[in-house]
């Protein structure tokens, strides 16, 4: 399957709140693979469905070594004090902030065939699960950083060559 194009900041299914899959069948197999192909690429943690525009709750992660993609995804558990951490996104490319995140956490959801799974972890992992979590939610990870911070991102972000292209 291909690599999938990443949608912008600016595209409006970035901030649409995804569907549940109902339906654990080819297509959903093809958006699996399509998800696998598309974070498999160096330096990508995690890629969400409506980044490649697929309006449909799953998202798939890369993140030491370890590839997967889990469907219908729920945050069911955040342990620790937030905690600041510089993160960046593939939908606003070129920049990352500093944003408050727990440090382990745990989501819940189905593999491609319907079957339960969970993934759990800490450092790089929890803060992609609660970032895929936000894209799926329809929010973006700027929307979490501190007012001072999001004024200068949001100013970094208008000026990007890429920005309303």
């Amino acid at each position: 399957m291909p690599v999938r194009e990443i949608r912008l900041f600016g595209d409006p299914i970035l901030r649409s709140v995804t569907d549940s899959i109902v339906r654990f069948d080819e297509p959903t197999h093809a958006l699996v693979r399509d998800l696998l192909d598309t974070v498999a690429l160096p330096g990508r943690a995690g890629v969400a469905a409506n980044q490649i525009g697929v309006g449909l709750r799953a998202f798939s992660f890369h993140v030491d070594g370890r590839i997967g993609c889990i469907l219908n995804p729920i945050l069911a558990e955040v342990r620790g004090d937030l905690e600041p951490a510089d993160e960046g996104c593939l939908s606003v490319p070129g920049f990352s902030y500093p944003r408050l995140r727990y440090p382990w956490a745990r989501v819940t959801g189905f593999d491609q065939n319907g079957a339960s799974m969970e993934l759990e972890g800490e450092g790089l992992l929890a803060q992609a699960l609660q970032h895929e979590i936000g894209h799926l939610d329809g929010a973006l990870y700027i929307e979490g950083l501190a007012p001072d911070v999001k004024r200068v991102a949001m100013r970094e972000i208008r000026s990007a060559d890429w920005f309303r292209a």
